[in-house]
């Protein structure tokens, strides 16, 4: 049959012991030697008065190791206490407590101090993740994060692309300028425009007044002179007002030397040092524009033995190798300026003319030019300057010294926001991320200056140094 009761396994001792008084009549308290063992319970004590029975809670009560009579036992009647009391084991005997055991709601959170990380195995239950802590921001999308993707979550912010499986890191919390840092096997981080430079620019051969081989450096986190720091792999001039910049080297392209080339040098910007020719354009030209994505550069235009050409021409800045034809201008022209906003290269002026028009082809799908608007004044020889909303075209062919300005966003809300320090054109042009520089160029001889300009409130150039050697058409990049 069932036992009801305690398990005889959670007894460690049992206990019984009789006490003895004799009333007197009026006695009505009698102490138990038990005390406490017991648990404070009426019903562990069996008393009898006289041989007779006495009902618990009835006849009598308990409280700790005494019992209180209702009525006092007669003088002389015998009184017995017998006492049942159990020593109960400390420990709860392994699978002894069943579900059916525990009271529902009973195990609160007060009663789970910890969990050890070896009682926890096999697949864990799902979870409201708004409910953990001490975890990173997680976001899942189909599409990838931009620099805009402002994370509450700040650095460490995971960004999964369920589409494609690209999964990024937030390693710059910037607002509006967040760097995303793609992992594992995926490729292409996502990260602010890089084509202004910080740290210097630099001018790239020319003419001074025979070809020149120079590669100049010069601050522009400081006004200072520039150094010589490298030579082109081959001496020449006309090679476009503006190079193409990477965030890692400066690449000129073309030229004539004395004869139009093809090549596209490549110099780093973390060492000085002499370029090295890692590729070829489509055809050789001279005079054209250059501009500059983050992971491509262009050469834009140009002109070679046959006259003007509309090639936009497109090289890789992470593999060395040739150049391939992904579109035209919407007409043929040379001695044009390059300018770059983060998505589009823009193509100002141009000797067929010269002409005022601004084409604009885009970075992310290769194709054709369109006409984005038009120069106050038509111009040629100019250099290209561009901050992160608009484009510049400071002096050029007459020559001029105005500083002309366009939006990115609306071609034709063009303005003339200054002048340079001294009228010239085939000037060389540089970008940081807040002001514009031109350097060299010729009137009638060959200057050294370099101006600079801000981008933040229209005004005029200032001198703010000199190149080593005084010359013309070379090419301008950026770090």
């Amino acid at each position: 049959m069932a036992y009801l009761g305690k398990g005889l396994k959670s007894i460690s001792t049992a206990n019984i012991t009789v006490d003895k008084m004799t009333g007197n009549g009026s006695a009505t308290t009698m102490g138990i030697s038990l005390g406490n063992q017991i648990g404070g319970s009426v019903n562990d004590i069996d008393v009898y008065i006289s041989g007779v029975h006495q009902r618990p809670g009835t006849d009598y009560t308990l409280s700790g190791s005494t019992i209180t009579f209702t009525t006092a036992p007669a003088n002389g009647w015998p009184v017995v206490a017998i006492s049942k009391g159990d020593s109960i084991k400390d420990d709860i005997i392994d699978s002894s407590v069943t579900t059916e055991s525990i009271k529902d709601n009973a195990v609160t959170d007060a009663k789970i101090t910890s969990v050890a990380s070896s009682k926890l195995s096999g697949a864990l239950p799902a979870l409201d993740g708004s409910a953990l802590t001490g975890i990173v921001a997680y976001t899942k999308s189909a599409n990838d994060p931009t620099i805009s993707t402002n994370p509450s979550g700040g650095t460490g912010t995971i960004w999964v692309n369920k589409t494609s499986g690209e999964m990024y890191v937030c390693t710059d919390a910037t607002a509006g300028e967040n760097v995303w840092t793609n992992v594992g096997a995926g490729t292409g981080d996502v990260k602010p425009w890089g084509f202004p430079g910080t740290i210097s620019g630099y001018v790239a051969g020319g003419a001074a007044p025979s070809a020149s081989n120079v590669i100049d450096k010069f601050s522009i986190a400081s006004n200072a002179n520039a150094t010589n720091v490298g030579d082109l792999t081959v001496a020449r001039d006309s090679i476009g007002g503006t190079g193409a910049s990477s965030d890692t080297h400066g690449y000129a392209m073309g030229g004539n030397a004395p004869s139009t080339t093809n090549h596209i040098d490549k110099y780093s910007f973390s060492s000085d040092g002499n370029a090295t020719d890692v590729g070829d354009l489509t055809t050789t030209k001279g005079s054209q524009s250059g501009q500059s994505s983050s992971t491509h550069g262009y050469s834009s235009g140009g002109i070679s033995p046959g006259g003007p050409l509309n090639v936009i021409d497109k090289f890789s800045f992470t593999s060395d190798g040739n150049s391939s034809d992904i579109g035209n201008l919407t007409s043929g022209r040379y001695a044009l300026a390059g300018q770059n906003s983060e998505t589009y290269g823009y193509c100002s002026g141009g000797a067929a003319g010269p002409v005022n028009i601004i084409d604009k082809f885009s970075f992310s799908s290769d194709g054709d030019a369109t006409d984005h608007g038009d120069l106050i004044t038509a111009t040629s020889n100019s250099a290209g300057q561009s901050s992160s909303t608009h484009g510049y075209v400071s002096s050029g062919i007459g020559p001029i010294n105005v500083i002309q300005k366009f939006s990115f966003v609306d071609g034709n809300s063009t303005a003339d926001v200054g002048n340079i320090t001294v009228t010239r054109h085939l000037v060389s042009g540089h970008s940081s991320e807040t002001h514009g520089y031109s350097a060299g160029g010729h009137t009638g001889a060959n200057s050294n200056v370099i101006d600079k300009f801000s981008f933040s409130s229209d005004s005029d150039a200032a001198d703010v140094g000199d190149l080593t050697v005084a010359r013309y058409s070379a090419a301008g990049t950026q770090h």
